[in-house]
């Protein structure tokens, strides 16, 4: 077992929780790792929910006030979950404070937020793993490698899907996410930005770009209480959704491929319906999240008529076998949170970043910004460097 390493936790919503137990779990997983974090703080600012979580997890201390674990001298790390519009301040300020940084995606509003955390980051000289898990599921690793070695021929399109009813209820709070000033650009920082990433990490930077976009369910009541996760709220004072419920996207790639991202928070009869179709001049190769284990796979000489099969990963693919055995027996969400969490803890051992990294983040946000100008001026649009 390696040595102990001081870790925070920053905002204890749901996402807080998940980061926690990733923690927690990865010295089981990975137990090579030369490094075994140690639960030393957790801050929220809802009154008391820090406190149960230190009873909880076995955190030794909790604050209502992040800067008191950006001062403790103990924490060497700090995990990010809090709300947007806090991310450029808190992950800014832990990087000054020598703390390295996993933080959640989409890295603060804009991507003027995400440069500002990507450069404190460097200038500190920590290291930074940003939330963009789906990239650490085996089968998504697998598709990448099928792709880059031609198993499917040169790379012609590319359809994203990322549907889900979380926001379809019209009586859901009028939380942080649905403001422009706290929740930034709703759906996309939300939903697209996993989307962009996921284009990114399997066929490469995107060249330009053309969107639109919608809000559905226009207003909403506000809640009357502290919330977590996606609460609902009836009877209360209504105000309006200021951020999308909707985008879609055509995308270029620098690569001469053509792709499509769509995501939607509103979609009734959808439950995290996130997944992607990648065509080639020989094949074909898909992934649907809720059957996590599996691609879809064409390949051959046939063109025409030619057959699809599932395959299921196992060992050899990603980071299966810290999990599992044998192919088909199933992954979860909360297993790719221990992933990222061993390529945080990995990057800090080494001095070397594994994973998603503020760069990714940057990238992503760039995208992001790309598409809010695309669907206010209806032009395809770069995204900036």
């Amino acid at each position: 077992m390696g040595s102990t390493f001081g870790v925070a936790v920053v905002g204890f919503g749901w996402m807080g929780r998940v980061h926690t137990q990733a923690y927690a779990r990865v010295p089981h997983h990975f137990p090579q790792l030369p490094l075994r974090p140690e639960l030393i703080a957790v801050a929220d600012e809802v009154p008391g929910r820090a406190e149960e979580a230190a009873a909880q997890y076995g955190f030794a201390t909790a604050a209502r006030d992040w800067r008191e674990v950006a001062a403790d001298p103990r924490v060497r790390a700090v995990s990010v979950a809090a709300p947007n519009f806090l991310h450029r301040e808190i992950g800014v300020a832990m990087a000054e404070a020598g703390k390295h940084l996993w933080i959640e995606k989409p890295v603060g509003l804009t991507a003027d937020d995400a440069r500002a955390v990507a450069g404190a980051v460097a200038k500190a000289g920590v290291q930074g793993t940003v939330g963009f898990n789906y990239r650490n599921a085996p089968a998504v690793s697998a598709a990448r490698e099928l792709i880059a070695a031609g198993e499917i021929g040169t790379v012609t399109h590319l359809r994203i899907r990322l549907f889900s009813d979380y926001a379809a209820h019209p009586q859901g709070a009028l939380t942080w996410r649905y403001e422009r000033e706290r929740g930034g650009s709703g759906v996309l920082g939300d939903l697209a930005s996993h989307g962009v990433d996921l284009a990114r990490f399997l066929l490469g930077e995107i060249a330009s770009l053309t969107a639109d976009t919608a809000v559905f369910v226009p207003e909403r009541a506000r809640p009357t209480g502290a919330t977590a996760g996606h609460a609902r709220s009836a009877g209360g004072e209504l105000g309006p959704v200021e951020n999308e419920d909707y985008v879609s996207c055509l995308l270029r790639f620098a690569s001469g491929a053509r792709g499509v991202l769509e995501a939607c928070r509103v979609s009734v009869g959808e439950q995290n319906n996130y997944g992607f179709e990648i065509h080639g001049t020989e094949g074909a190769v898909s992934w649907d999240f809720r059957r996590m284990g599996e691609l879809g796979v064409s390949r051959g000489t046939s063109f025409q008529d030619q057959p699809v099969s599932t395959v299921y990963v196992g060992p050899g693919h990603g980071e299966y076998a810290a999990f599992q055995p044998g192919a088909a027996n199933s992954m979860g969400y909360d297993d790719l949170k221990v992933v990222e969490a061993y390529n945080f803890l990995r990057s800090i051992a080494e001095s070397t970043p594994y994973g998603a990294t503020l760069e990714d983040a940057v990238r992503s946000a760039a995208a992001l910004d790309a598409m809010a100008r695309s669907a206010e001026h209806g032009t395809w649009v770069a995204p900036a460097e």
